[in-house]
C-alpha cells in the first residue's frame, strides 16, 4: 500500500505540475455538452469533435457518457465549431460559437442527432446498430438485434464474436490465447472454467445485449485474464414507466431445443424496480472418435468411438431495486440465481489390438451423468455523485452460495475380438457433491484533481471457499463398496485483497493514463483424505500505462501496456479423476502455479471506424491444457500443467464496408504467431510455433422496411496450442427477422452451420506420442424467435451495477 501510495503522488506531482503550467498560459475554459436523439433521449459513445472556426484544424476530441453529456477541458479563447458524429444519425454540425476569458464555463445548447434514416416507396426505414461496432477502448457486439444470435446460448453466441473461439472442450480464447476473464454485467464471476462454460451455456441469446471485447483492461479491473476481458452485458429496460417483454424460442437439430422468457421494469423518480426471468431446456448430440497407438513392446492400438447425447434443463433469474435517495445519491439491491439440471448419456465402443486392422479385444463403456446446480447471489451497492465535476464514490458489498450434485454410473464390459467375454463386467459410480462460498468488497472513488487531471482508486477483498467431495464406489459379489484409490475431499480457500490507482492526463490532443493495481493472495488446497496441504501467499503489483493520440479528425494512434496474472481455476486444481473408460480419463492439478502475462498494443484508427491493432505478449509458467499417456495403464489423460513460456504477436484488422445503401459488411482478420516451450512436460521437453489466423465476417441486408437479413460466416487455420495441434475449422450461419406490429413486436428466423461443417480434429504435438480425434458436436440447429414488447416508454432504465465478485464467480460450475 506505501508503495502504491507514494508512486501515485509522484505521478500526481508531475501531471498536475504540468497542469498547473499548462493553466499560467490559456484561459482553461470548460465546454459542457448534451446529445440527445429525436426522442430526448441521450446517446451514449457519440464521438463529439471540437474545431477552430478559422482553419478547420481540430482541437480535442471527446465521448460522451451513458447519460449523453461530454466535456472540453482547457480550451484556449476563440471561434470553434462542433462536429458529432454516430453510427445510425446524420452528422451534426454546429453554429460556430465564440469562447471569452469573462466565460470561463460555456455550457452549450443540446445537439440532437437525426436518425440515419432514407425513403422506400414513402416509407420511412431508421438504421438499427451494426452488428460489430468499434469503441475507443473496445470492440461491440451488438447481439439485441441481431437475427443469427436467435435461440443461441450464450457460449455458442461467442463463438461468432471478432477473435473468439471455443474449443471442443468450451475453452475460450480471444486472439488465439486462452485466459480469458468473463464478466456478467461487468461483473466476475469467481466460478471454474468449466462451471462458466456450463452458465454461458444455460444463458440464452434473448437475455444478452451486447459482448465487450476488451484485449487490455486499465487496473481498475482484477488483474486476471491473460489475453483480455469479455464482458457480456444483459439486457436493461432502454425507457421507464411500467414496461417489458416477453419472447419464446424453438429450435431443432437432432433433437428440439426451447427457450421462453420474460422482463419487467418500472420507474418513477424515487423507485426503480426490475426484474426478469428465463427457462431453457436443450438436447444435443456430441460424437467423439479417438485412434491412438500406445508405445510399448510391441505397440498397443485403440480405436474408439463414442456417443453421447446431453439434455439439460435451466432456470435464471434476476430482481433488483434502485432507491433515489436524492439526485445524488443511489442505494441499490441486486439478487440473481440460478437453478440448473440435466443428465447425459454415453456409449463408447474401444477396439484394441497389434494394428488397426488386427483386434483382439473390445471394451464396451455406458456412462449416465447427472447433474444439479443452484446459485443465489446477493449484490448491495450505494453510489454517490460528490460533486458537479463528476467524482463518484460507489461501494459493493457481495455474498454468493454455490451448490453442485454431480453423479456418474461406469459400466465397462471387457470382450475378446469374437465378443465373448474376457471377465465380470465391471461397474463403478461417483457421486461428487461440492459448495462454494464467496464473500467480496469494494470500494471505488474518481475525483477530478483538476481541469485536466482525473485520479481513479479503490480497494477490493474477496473470500471464496470451495468444498469438492469424491465419493468413488465399485461393486463387489453385487454389494456397492468404497473405493479407496479414488475417494477423496478437496478443499480450497483463497483470499485476494487488492488496491488500484490510475490517473490520467488530458493534453491538447494527448491522454495519458499510468495505473497500478496491487494484489496480495493467500490460498490453502488441502486433499483430507491424503492429508496433502498446498498454502501459498504472495504479493504482486500489476501496472498499466495508455497513450492515445489524436492526429486528426480522422486519424488517432494508441499503445498500452498491461501486467495480468491468471491463477488456477477451481476444477484445475481438483485432483480428482474423471473416467470416460479405463483407458480414457482426465484429472486436475493441485500443485499448478499462476501464470503472468505482459501484453502490449499498438493501435491506430481510421474515420472513426476502421481499426489495426498490432500486440505482443509473454506468458511465465503458462497453464495449458495437455494430453499425456498413462504408460502404466497405456491410457490417455487431460490434465493442466504449467509450462515454462509462451509468447505470441499478431495483428488484428477490423474493416466495416457498406457496399450499397441496403448491404453493410463487418470483417475482422486475425493473424498471430504462438510459440511454447516447456524443458520438462510429463518428462520430454516440448517446443512448438506456428502462424495461424482468424477470419469472420458479418452481413446484414436491409430486404424491405423492417426487414433484415443477415449471413455470417468464419474460418480458423491450422493451430497449435501447447501439446495440441488443431486442423482448420469452418462455419456459415444465416438468418432472418421482421418487425410488427407497430414495431412492439419481431419474429426472427435463423439457421447455424447451414452445411453441418463445423467440427474439431485435433492431433498430438506431444514428442512420441501418437493420437488423432475427431469431435462433432450438433451445431446445425434451425430456430424461430418471437420478441413482443408493452408498457410505456417514458422514463430512463435502471442503472446497470457491476458487483464486486465477477472475477472469483468466472472460475466456478453449473
Amino acid at each position: 500500500m506505501r508503495t502504491l501510495y507514494l508512486l501515485s503522488l509522484t505521478l500526481l506531482c508531475l501531471l498536475t505540475g504540468g497542469a498547473i503550467n499548462a493553466q499560467e498560459k490559456t484561459a482553461s475554459i470548460i465546454i459542457n455538452g448534451l446529445v440527445t436523439d429525436e426522442q430526448n433521449k441521450p446517446v451514449d459513445y457519440a464521438t463529439v469533435s471540437l474545431f477552430k472556426a478559422s482553419d478547420s484544424v481540430l482541437v480535442k476530441t471527446a465521448l460522451t457518457d451513458p447519460s449523453g453529456k461530454f466535456q472540453f477541458q482547457n480550451i484556449n479563447t476563440g471561434t470553434y465549431f462542433i462536429k458529432t458524429n454516430m453510427m445510425g444519425y446524420v452528422a451534426h454540425r454546429t453554429n460556430p460559437f465564440s469562447l471569452t476569458a469573462s466565460n470561463l464555463n460555456h455550457n452549450l445548447a443540446d445537439i440532437k442527432l437525426k436518425a440515419n434514416s432514407k425513403t422506400l416507396n414513402t416509407i420511412s426505414v431508421t438504421a438499427t446498430k451494426p452488428l460489430i461496432e468499434r469503441r475507443t477502448d473496445k470492440l461491440v457486439m451488438n447481439v439485441e438485434n441481431s437475427s443469427i444470435a436467435i435461440g443461441t446460448t450464450a457460449l455458442e453466441l461467442l463463438q461468432k464474436a471478432p477473435g473468439v473461439t471455443v474449443d471442443q472442450n468450451d475453452k475460450i480464447s480471444m486472439q488465439g490465447k486462452q485466459g480469458v476473464l468473463i464478466l456478467l454485467d461487468g461483473k466476475q464471476t469467481y466460478m471454474s472454467s468449466a462451471d462458466v462454460a456450463n452458465l454461458l451455456r444455460n444463458m440464452q441469446s434473448a437475455q444478452i445485449e451486447t459482448i465487450e471485447l476488451i484485449t487490455n483492461p486499465s487496473s481498475k479491473y482484477d488483474a486476471s485474464g491473460n489475453s483480455g476481458i469479455i464482458n457480456i452485458k444483459t439486457k436493461k429496460s432502454k425507457s421507464g414507466g411500467t414496461n417489458g417483454s416477453i419472447n419464446a424460442t424453438a429450435g431443432y437439430g437432432k433433437h428440439f431445443r426451447g427457450s421462453t422468457g420474460i422482463n419487467l421494469n418500472h420507474r418513477n423518480e424515487k423507485l426503480n424496480v426490475f426484474g426478469n426471468y428465463n427457462y431453457g431446456r436443450v438436447g444435443r448430440d456430441n460424437r467423439l472418435d479417438i485412434d491412438r497407438i500406445s508405445n510399448g513392446t510391441p505397440d498397443t492400438y485403440f480405436m474408439q468411438t463414442g456417443n453421447n447425447y446431453r439434455k439439460m434443463q435451466n432456470n435464471n433469474f434476476k430482481v433488483g431495486a434502485d432507491f433515489f435517495l436524492n439526485k445524488n445519491n443511489t442505494l441499490g439491491l441486486l439478487i440473481n440465481g440460478y437453478s440448473n439440471n440435466g443428465s447425459e448419456t454415453s456409449d463408447n465402443f474401444t477396439k484394441i489390438g497389434k494394428s488397426f486392422q488386427q483386434i483382439d479385444s473390445l471394451l464396451i463403456a455406458k456412462n449416465l451423468q447427472t447433474n444439479k446446480y443452484n446459485n443465489m447471489a446477493y449484490n448491495l451497492n450505494y453510489k454517490s455523485i460528490l460533486d458537479t465535476a463528476g467524482s463518484e464514490l460507489s461501494v459493493d458489498v457481495d455474498y454468493s452460495k454455490y451448490s453442485g450434485n454431480d453423479g456418474a454410473d461406469y459400466i465397462n464390459d471387457y470382450r475378446y475380438a469374437n465378443g465373448s467375454p474376457i471377465r465380470a463386467i465391471n461397474y463403478t459410480r461417483n457421486a461428487t457433491p461440492s459448495k462454494i462460498d464467496i464473500k467480496a468488497f469494494k470500494v471505488d472513488y474518481n475525483v477530478s484533481l483538476s481541469k485536466t487531471v482525473k485520479l481513479e482508486a479503490g480497494v477490493k477483498s474477496s473470500w471464496v471457499k470451495t468444498d469438492n467431495n469424491l465419493r468413488a464406489e465399485e461393486q463387489i459379489n453385487g454389494n456397492w463398496q468404497n473405493d479407496a484409490r479414488r475417494s477423496n475431499q478437496f478443499v480450497y480457500d483463497e483470499n485476494v485483497n487488492a488496491a488500484y490507482g490510475n490517473i490520467n492526463k488530458q493534453f491538447k490532443s494527448t491522454s495519458v493514463q499510468v495505473g497500478l493495481r496491487v494484489e496480495q493472495t493467500n490460498s490453502t488446497g488441502n486433499l483430507i483424505t491424503t492429508n496433502n496441504v498446498v498454502k501459498r501467499s504472495y504479493w504482486d503489483f500489476f501496472p498499466t500505462l495508455f497513450v492515445q493520440q489524436t492526429l486528426s479528425e480522422n486519424n488517432q494512434v494508441g499503445f498500452s501496456y498491461s501486467r495480468r496474472i491468471d491463477r488456477p481455476s477451481y476444477d484445475a486444481l481438483n485432483p480428482f479423476i474423471y473416467y470416460l473408460d479405463q483407458y480414457t480419463y482426465s484429472k486436475g492439478n493441485p500443485f499448478l502455479n499462476p501464470q503472468y502475462t505482459h501484453n502490449f498494443e499498438l493501435s491506430y484508427t481510421f474515420m472513426q471506424k476502421y481499426l489495426l491493432s498490432v500486440n505482443y505478449s509473454r506468458v511465465n509458467d503458462v497453464i495449458a491444457e495437455v494430453i499425456l499417456p498413462d504408460e502404466a495403464q497405456k491410457a490417455l489423460y487431460q490434465t493442466n500443467a504449467n509450462i515454462a513460456k509462451n509468447v505470441s504477436y499478431g495483428a488484428n484488422l477490423n474493416v466495416p464496408v457498406k457496399i450499397a445503401k441496403w448491404w453493410e459488411m463487418n470483417n475482422n482478420l486475425n493473424v498471430f504467431y504462438l510459440s511454447f516451450e516447456a524443458p520438462d512436460l510429463g518428462g520430454k521437453a516440448l517446443k512448438t510455433g506456428k502462424t495461424s489466423f482468424q477470419f469472420k465476417s458479418q452481413q446484414s441486408f436491409t430486404i424491405a422496411p423492417g426487414f433484415m437479413g443477415e449471413l455470417s460466416g468464419s474460418y480458423e487455420s491450422p493451430l497449435d496450442y501447447g501439446s495440441l495441434r488443431l486442423k482448420s475449422r469452418s462455419y456459415i450461419d444465416m438468418g432472418l427477422s421482421k418487425s410488427l406490429l407497430n414495431k412492439k413486436a419481431s419474429i426472427k428466423v435463423a439457421v447455424s452451420d447451414v452445411f453441418n461443417i463445423n467440427e474439431t480434429n485435433l492431433s498430438s504435438a506431444y514428442p512420441g506420442l501418437r493420437y488423432d480425434v475427431y469431435q462433432k458436436n450438433d451445431t446445425r440447429i434451425a430456430r424461430v424467435s418471437f420478441t413482443y414488447r408493452f408498457g410505456k416508454n417514458e422514463i430512463k432504465p435502471a442503472r446497470r451495477r457491476s458487483t464486486g465478485t465477477e472475477a472469483e464467480q468466472g472460475r466456478m460450475k453449473n
